[in-house]
């Protein structure tokens, strides 16, 4: 994983195995069973629509061109629903998607390019648009930011305070969250810390912190709401927000080996964590495939070290030498 506000949202990731993981907490979300994950892969229907071309109406189309305008693709909703058609906009946007992320541009919805929509990702869009006022002409121009290059920022390059010395994180007092969990977003922090001109501390005090984590269910109050298992795992918001959401319904490993997790579908919690700090500290996603603000992460998979990409883009932000 709108920044329609310059906000970053985004990233997640599911898991969850062996490693004595008990729910985080049994106050606010439980852990849910495999079988209930399965109900939830939202975007599965992709494959009825491998076959479609353009021109041609097949039912359930929509779900496809609301994933594309989610993540910034198609920059208008209609007024009411999206149709079914398979038409000019939806090829145009095909197009830019598998741009993205260097796939065969063919404007169809190719097995390669439906199996990569269905892969966990962040939310946060991969294509901003906002709109500003031309003050020579008075009218609104429209403002495209396609996912960088590189290294990306949030429009403005929104970053923390110059001579901030340190930043402190708290976790969602409701959610009692383990020993294990807070491990792995310690070690998250310390993946970045390195490279930052200030440091980054753990506090009790949910109120007083400057970034604020929380594992959270479906609506929870941000106009983003969470879609259940797998599909987008969490999102954070770029300085000076400081907000971190976790989806509760997702599988997390919290420690051990993710690759071996007996769990198909499981996802490194440490690894979407080192994605989400970025956001944090005001990167946006890359076009790096080694790089941690790489938007997707694949299922028993670790991506923890900051690439080349990522040191530079922070330096770059925070005008480090």
């Amino acid at each position: 994983m709108s920044l329609h506000h310059h906000h970053g949202l985004f990233f997640a990731a599911l898991a969850i195995f062996t490693i004595s993981v008990q729910a985080i907490s049994t106050q606010s979300f439980s852990i849910p069973s495999i079988s209930h994950m399965h109900k939830h892969k939202q975007w599965e229907t992709f494959h009825n629509f491998t076959s479609c071309r353009l021109g041609q109406t097949q039912k359930g189309l929509s779900t496809v061109k609301n994933y594309l305008h989610r993540f910034g693709y198609i920059p208008h909703a209609p007024p009411t629903n999206f149709s079914d058609v398979f038409d000019e906009t939806l090829v145009f946007a095909i197009r830019s998607y598998q741009k993205n992320y260097h796939l065969n541009i063919t404007g169809k919805l190719d097995d390669n390019t439906v199996k990569h929509m269905m892969q966990p990702r962040c939310g946060v869009p991969d294509i901003i648009h906002t709109e500003k006022k031309d003050t020579t002409t008075g009218k609104q121009i429209r403002s495209h930011f396609h996912m960088g290059s590189y290294y990306a920022f949030f429009d403005g390059n929104l970053r923390w305070p110059a001579g901030t010395k340190q930043l402190t994180y708290s976790f969602l007092p409701q959610n009692n969250v383990n020993n294990d969990y807070k491990r792995a977003f310690a070690r998250a922090f310390s993946r970045w810390a390195p490279w930052m001109p200030f440091s980054f501390k753990e506090i009790t005090s949910n109120e007083t912190a400057d970034i604020k984590i929380g594992f959270y269910k479906g609506d929870h109050g941000d106009g983003f709401p969470f879609d259940g298992p797998y599909n987008v795992l969490a999102h954070a918001r770029p300085p000076i927000d400081g907000s971190f959401h976790l989806d509760a319904e997702e599988y997390w490993v919290a420690s051990g080996d993710v690759t071996k997790s007996p769990v198909s579908r499981a996802i490194d919690l440490e690894s979407v964590a080192v994605h989400e700090i970025g956001h944090l500290l005001g990167l946006d996603h890359s076009n790096d495939k080694k790089s941690v603000m790489w938007p997707v992460l694949q299922t028993r998979t670790r991506r923890v070290n900051l690439g080349y990409d990522d040191i530079k883009g922070i330096k770059v932000l925070y005008a480090i030498k």
